[in-house]
């Protein structure tokens, strides 16, 4: 059950925009085509990547496996703990516009809640820049986080994700 459920120690950053331009779409989807319901698969897939990585989560799975393997780039890595501290903020975010719409009778709110979500993942899927991953790194420099969850997060503003990533660290779906 220890290797099903857990967050990778790296994460492969061209999965991660993959995943978050699929957030992008069904955020526009759901805002835009006014599809609320989508709410739900959308809460589930940042609950389940908190929980596992992408082994749960369908967007996730259907990054890792079928687009970033066609994409032909030469992939970086980066640490887990700010991606899954992320996929956490991502996760509240989500389920705040869920109460918004379903529990409060607050559409429009849930709409500009999940366009600031949006927005967030818009960066992280175009410009590769993880907002959450910045918070957790700022965490961590005034202590709020400690150095012992991620050796290589005392820097993440100035460090670039690393080309390289050892085969023990590697996510397998086996």
């Amino acid at each position: 059950m220890s290797k099903f459920i857990g967050f990778p120690d790296q994460v492969n950053e061209t999965t991660a925009r993959v995943v978050a331009g699929g957030v992008v779409a069904m955020v526009a989807t759901a805002t835009l085509a006014d599809q609320p319901w989508l709410m739900f698969p959308l809460a589930y897939g940042f609950a389940s990547r908190v929980a596992c990585g992408p082994k749960l989560s369908p967007l996730g799975l259907f990054a890792s496996r079928v687009v970033t393997p066609r994409l032909g780039a030469e992939h970086s890595f980066s640490p887990g703990p700010p991606k899954r501290f992320a996929q956490t903020i991502g996760l509240a975010v989500s389920l705040a516009a869920l109460g918004l719409h379903y529990w409060r009778g607050r559409p429009v709110q849930a709409k500009l809640t999940l366009g600031a979500l949006g927005v967030a993942a818009g960066l992280e899927a175009g410009l590769g820049l993880c907002l959450g991953c910045k918070l957790f790194a700022l965490g961590a420099n005034v202590g709020l986080v400690p150095a012992s969850s991620c050796e290589e997060c005392s820097n993440l503003w100035s460090r670039k994700p690393s080309p390289k990533v050892s085969p023990e660290k590697q996510l397998t779906f086996n």
